[in-house]
């Protein structure tokens, strides 16, 4: 009922009978760096909603290799879809900083479905959302430039996560995350950032990224929507 952020998550227009249902019933759980909350292929038995941290979604593929495909924030409920479809989890969901979650039971998720119709519209928003950007990364594989996928990820995640206190990505991620994120080789990555560096797009402190040029960034990224 007193969630901080509730105006950002699928209950902000939930009613009031929904919110009492779900304040009696879900589970605070934590999470730390590294941890995950859910793996591919399993059944998900309920929904979690982030309430603090950051998360990464990931494929391994054929040969082992790590395929990130999107990131998870505050506000974010990750676990809803495999319950709609009644298909597994279709990807590991990792813990990329410390993270809260208030998990929700499956069974109450399905009563809330049927009994409020603005808690199912809601879900309905975000899995529209989430499709949509599946349709962008398979875009951008297929059609960009692996300096171009860069340029817009790094813009991507400026937006999603914002800045730090000295106007840093409030996100850290490894040469290697990046690597898998926009799928290529960490050496082309390091290049790449490296060449953004000297061009005065941005500003590198260790693994911290500060953008600089984000008007450069975006047309360097063929991104016309930032």
């Amino acid at each position: 009922m007193n969630c901080e952020i509730r105006q950002f998550s699928v209950f902000l227009n939930a009613s009031k009978e929904t919110i009492e249902i779900v304040s009696n019933t879900k589970r605070c759980l934590q999470y730390k760096k590294g941890q995950e909350l859910l793996h591919e292929g399993i059944s998900a038995n309920g929904i979690y909603c982030i309430s603090s941290g950051k998360l990464k979604f990931s494929k391994i593929g054929t040969e082992g290799k790590e395929q990130i495909i999107r990131f998870g924030k505050v506000g974010d409920v990750i676990g809803f879809r495999s319950i709609l479809s009644q298909e597994p989890v279709s990807a590991n969901i990792i813990a990329l900083t410390d993270v809260t979650a208030c998990y929700i039971p499956k069974n109450i998720v399905l009563d809330l479905i049927t009994s409020d119709t603005n808690f199912t519209s809601g879900l309905l928003n975000i899995a529209c959302h989430e499709l949509g950007e599946a349709g962008r990364i398979i875009t951008n594989l297929a059609q960009k430039t692996v300096r171009e996928r860069l340029a817009e990820i790094l813009l991507l995640l400026e937006r999603d996560f914002g800045l730090d206190d000295d106007g840093f990505i409030d996100v850290t991620l490894k040469r290697e995350e990046f690597a898998n994120v926009v799928g290529t080789a960490t050496e082309t990555v390091i290049r790449f950032l490296s060449e953004f560096k000297g061009d005065a797009f941005i500003e590198l402190n260790g693994s911290k990224i500060k953008i600089l040029n984000r008007l450069k960034l975006a047309e360097t990224g063929n991104v016309f929507d930032y």
